[in-house]
């Protein structure tokens, strides 16, 4: 009963943190634009995954000492907000003819997976959602497993809305001047997303 009765609470925590707009969704909108959905899935299974190992991480504590250490934190955001302004760089030169489209590859599963851990807005959601539903969830192994495998079920979903979405809006985009503009959007919210880790 005890491990039973926070899943609603937590299911939708995990659904409002996954469906917000953040680094992770930013990415994939732009990937679902660039690439289609289907050879955005590695990315999308990439972030839920590695999502999930962070989760695990700080179910046992260690993300609260890591988040409690500022160099760490800086480290982070460092890292997080480096990446996503080379990722506004590389948008600035793509289009949308084939040509361009095979000379780039989106993200992998690899890359994806392990930009979690320099993701400062997945940091909060782990250590956040821990801290508040595990403590009334037992026995303690069997409550982070299933703390982690709700929290990854309802994320994969969620971030796969904005795959899906740009995959959708990639119809939309068949003239020039419609595609710099979104290019230009999409580059101002990438950049805005670096930024906002140091607010």
């Amino acid at each position: 009963m005890d491990l039973l009765l926070p899943l609603a609470p937590l299911m939708t925590f995990a659904f409002v943190s996954s469906i917000t707009p953040g680094p992770n969704n930013i990415m994939l909108a732009s990937s679902g634009i660039w690439f289609g959905f289907r050879r955005s899935i590695p990315h999308m299974l990439g972030i839920t995954i590695g999502f999930g190992v962070l989760l695990a991480i700080c179910a046992v504590g260690i993300g609260t000492l890591v988040m409690a250490v500022p160099a760490m934190q800086t480290m982070l955001k460092v890292a997080g907000s480096a990446y996503l302004l080379y990722l506004a760089w590389q948008m600035r030169a793509m289009n949308f003819d084939r040509e361009a489209e095979q000379a780039h590859h989106p993200m992998g599963f690899m890359a994806a997976a392990i930009f979690q851990f320099a993701n400062p807005k997945a940091w909060i959601m782990a250590i956040t959602g821990g801290s508040a539903f595990l403590p009334q969830m037992a026995p303690v192994s069997l409550a982070i497993a299933v703390y982690c495998l709700v929290f990854c079920a309802v994320n994969l979903p969620c971030i796969s809305v904005w795959a899906g979405a740009g995959a959708l809006l990639r119809r939309f985009l068949s003239r020039l001047f419609w595609q710099k503009v979104f290019t230009a959007v999409m580059i101002l919210l990438t950049a805005y997303s670096a930024l906002a880790i140091w607010l």
